[in-house]
């Protein structure tokens, strides 16, 4: 799990300037881009929303639940982010509501055509290693948080469109490809790290498993790096491209995986858990697992059993 970063949110909507109690929209449109802000002032279910090209949303305030291609409901938090194709329907509830906790969401649509010439270009400039090993949009992975490279381009994009530039539309064009890198990173990242999809690069999947089978024991990057016949700045630039974050941080997200795993055992300690997910000191273990997960692991494992 990935440390999220909730974007800036925006200023609220004067309340006497309200058109409606839920899902008031406040629209920016640009070139190829149409930035849409929701707020939800009272509990409501099953909202319904649609829109014509695909959207990318990301949580700025409040709780939704989410119900789209006939799944289950799910919680959508702040520093969450979905992408939705074309023209599915979603439905929302909005079950914590209030003028004292509204919802803050924004929808950022953008142009089919500017996605399919910004990954175009992604794949012709920036070609990935491996037989169908593209640049692309994952389907399977349309929920996932924000780190904080992602949340910056959010942040900058809601700015470039309450501007008054003259240049707004040149640098929304440039803050959506960088945006639609940062997703395909996390999507990788996402699919790599829940197994239900994976990279094409013969190099980098070879490197993850490397890693997983090592991920007990201290791990150098430089015997990484030898082994896949790569210097430790290769090493480097492969992760950040293919997948948006250091080595360094996947091993320690891999790492924080397992000890998940271990502390599902009630009668666990924390200190043997620390050991057998390979770090040599407690304290670090117990700060690194707050830092990404939120909580210290002994708190992680009381709601794992909380009767």
């Amino acid at each position: 799990m990935i440390s999220k970063v909730i974007p800036v949110s925006p200023n609220l909507t004067n309340q006497k300037l309200l058109k409606t109690l839920v899902e008031n929209r406040t629209v920016y449109n640009l070139e190829n881009c149409e930035l849409n802000l929701f707020e939800t002032y009272e509990k409501s279910e099953l909202v319904p929303l649609q829109f014509n090209d695909l959207v990318i949303t990301s949580m700025l305030k409040g709780k939704k639940v989410m119900h789209l291609f006939d799944k289950d409901g799910f919680d959508y938090l702040p520093g969450e982010s979905v992408i939705i194709p074309p023209n599915v329907k979603m439905k929302i509830d909005f079950p914590e509501a209030t003028f004292d906790n509204p919802t803050q969401c924004l929808a950022l649509a953008i142009d089919n055509k500017k996605i399919v010439d910004t990954l175009n270009f992604l794949n012709e400039k920036y070609p990935k290693e491996g037989q169908n090993n593209f640049w692309q949009l994952d389907d399977n992975n349309f929920f996932f948080e924000n780190n904080e490279e992602m949340s910056n381009v959010i942040n900058k994009i809601i700015k470039i469109c309450q501007s008054t530039s003259i240049f707004k539309d040149t640098l929304a064009d440039l803050s959506l490809q960088e945006l639609l890198v940062k997703i395909v990173q996390s999507q990788t990242l996402k699919g790599v790290s829940e197994g239900n999809s994976k990279t094409n690069n013969p190099t980098l999947l070879h490197i993850l498993n490397l890693i997983r089978e090592n991920i007990s024991n201290k791990i150098e990057l430089k015997s990484i790096a030898k082994n896949a016949g790569l210097s430790t700045s290769s090493l480097y630039r492969l992760f950040k491209n293919e997948l948006g974050v250091s080595p360094v941080e996947f091993i320690m997200l891999e790492k924080i995986k397992l000890a998940k795993r271990y502390l599902t055992d009630k009668d666990v300690y924390i200190k043997n858990v620390s050991y057998e997910a390979g770090f040599e000191n407690s304290n670090y273990f117990i700060r690194l697992f707050k830092h990404y997960e939120g909580i210290t692991p002994k708190q992680y494992q009381q709601l794992l059993h909380k009767k």
